[in-house]
């Protein structure tokens, strides 16, 4: 499992021009599922997620969490996460989770995300999404399940 964490001013989605999830300060997460993901998985990365303390302290320190900041976050799905360039130029998305389960477990990263962030707003699972954000920093981590 990947989250690409991008720290946000506000950030929004939309699909077939209508505003589908929008927040002001938070996270815009980019989140992509394997073959070989699971809850338990899912768990680890949604808990360093809510505690990632990167947003500036009176210090100019990046101390404080989304809880810290009465942060938000957007949530959305994104495959491509899981692209296999080794070959040629044509990526390959084998590696990427079958999109029932995939599906599954974005949904439960979302609830699972509610339990500790009052804000939680998402895309659209495998629609054709713009997202729009304001990255402040800029401020973009990724969480890998095979690093943590």
């Amino acid at each position: 499992m990947k989250f690409v964490v991008q720290r946000v001013t506000e950030a929004s989605v939309t699909v077939d021009d209508k505003i589908v999830g929008q927040i002001g300060k938070g996270f815009l997460v980019l989140v992509g599922v394997s073959e070989e993901d699971n809850k338990s998985v899912a768990d680890k990365l949604v808990k360093k997620l809510v505690g990632l303390r990167i947003f500036e302290d009176s210090e100019g320190k990046t101390n404080l969490s989304l809880a810290d900041v009465g942060g938000e976050l957007l949530m959305i799905s994104q495959f491509t996460l899981y692209a296999n360039c080794k070959k040629g130029y044509r990526p390959s998305f084998i590696e990427a989770g079958k999109p029932e389960m995939a599906n599954e477990l974005y949904e439960y990263i979302c609830e699972e995300c509610k339990k500790s962030v009052p804000v939680v707003e998402k895309g659209i699972f495998g629609a054709h999404m713009h997202v729009s954000l304001l990255n402040d920093g800029p401020f973009t981590i990724i969480l890998d399940s095979r690093d943590l």
